[in-house]
């Protein structure tokens, strides 16, 4: 793939052989719910959206590199934070990042949490210990694209509803709980973002996915109307002819959205019925190598498993997933 950054850009197939040597679906199940525990820390920080986006594709890029069964997701999700504090120049203290861990942890208020306590003191030095880790992990190559840069210059360049901004926003955060980082660059995810968050709100009986994401505007094969007046613009193909997306980052494209798709159908529609205007929607007609990216994840909770971190532990340690309030709330 044609870009600067390609190192940190791995097939499909990589999933399948990740250090973690683990089944694609639990690992990519752990992964969400390390970036939701990593949101929920960066939003209690009062972090920048550019400053959680950044830890999240550190913490994807890390798990190429090592085991999931050899650090653990909090504990990495805290060490991509405080060094994100750093970089994107929001600086935390590494007393107050612990703090706010072990209240996430442990289901309390941070005010619950004693400054000079223990388990503050051993979260700190985890923290360091695998902030140590990370830096050779990331090659001390820090930085990071998101699409919301990207969508920001499509609002800019167009008139879009409210409401499709919203959609496209929250669907961009949500693409961190998917490996689409480490899949493609920040303008193919962008992309995926902003037609699907259209087609949402354009509703059932609008253009499809696949019409949307076309390599040329299905209008062009029609007849030359009478008047010979150019057609108008195709405000559903924006997106696409903003990027200029050549062919294959079109296919791209249709990967991504099958992918936050397939994210999305695997929630729990009794817990997040607001979902169900996404689920509805069919994805472009393409295929994902080894099939589904994510299992049921009410299903993956309740899956009993040898791994060292025990059922009884995942669920103490980190909350249930609620896309950490960034979802959109469909009606």
């Amino acid at each position: 793939m044609a870009d600067s950054r390609s190192q940190w850009y791995f097939p499909l197939s990589a999933l399948e052989h990740t250090p973690s040597e683990t089944v694609r679906t639990r690992e990519l199940y752990d992964r969400a719910r390390g970036v939701e525990f990593l949101f929920r820390l960066g939003s209690s920080l009062a972090l920048p959206t550019s400053a959680m986006c950044t830890a999240a594709t550190w913490f994807h890029r890390f798990y190429m590199r090592y085991s999931m069964s050899d650090f653990h997701r909090q504990d990495l999700a805290a060490a991509c934070i405080f060094l994100a504090t750093k970089t994107e120049e929001c600086g935390r203290k590494l007393r107050d990042v612990a703090r706010v861990c072990q209240a996430k942890i442990k289901n309390t208020d941070v005010n619950n949490i004693p400054a000079d306590g223990k388990e503050v003191e051993q979260c700190q030095a985890a923290i360091l210990a695998t902030e140590e880790v990370l830096l050779e992990a990331l090659c001390f190559d820090f930085v990071v694209d998101s699409p919301h840069s990207h969508l920001v210059d499509i609002f800019n360049g167009v008139s879009t509803e409210d409401q499709v901004q919203e959609y496209a926003w929250s669907i961009a955060h949500d693409s961190y709980r998917t490996p689409l980082c480490i899949l493609y660059p920040a303008k193919i995810i962008a992309a995926a973002c902003y037609v699907l968050a259209q087609r949402i709100y354009d509703g059932p009986n609008s253009p499809s996915l696949d019409a949307r994401i076309s390599a040329t505007a299905p209008s062009l094969s029609l007849p030359t109307p009478p008047t010979h007046k150019p057609p108008s613009p195709d405000a559903t193909r924006f997106a696409i002819e903003h990027f200029q997306l050549t062919e294959d980052e079109l296919s791209s494209v249709a990967v991504a959205l099958v992918i936050l798709l397939d994210f999305y159908n695997a929630q729990d529609l009794t817990a997040y019925p607001y979902l169900s205007a996404i689920v509805t929607v069919t994805p472009p007609t393409c295929s994902l190598t080894g099939g589904n990216m994510f299992a049921p994840f009410s299903t993956m909770a309740h899956v009993s498993s040898n791994q060292a971190i025990t059922q009884e532990s995942v669920q103490s340690r980190t909350p249930n997933s609620s896309h950490g309030g960034y979802t959109p709330v469909l009606h």
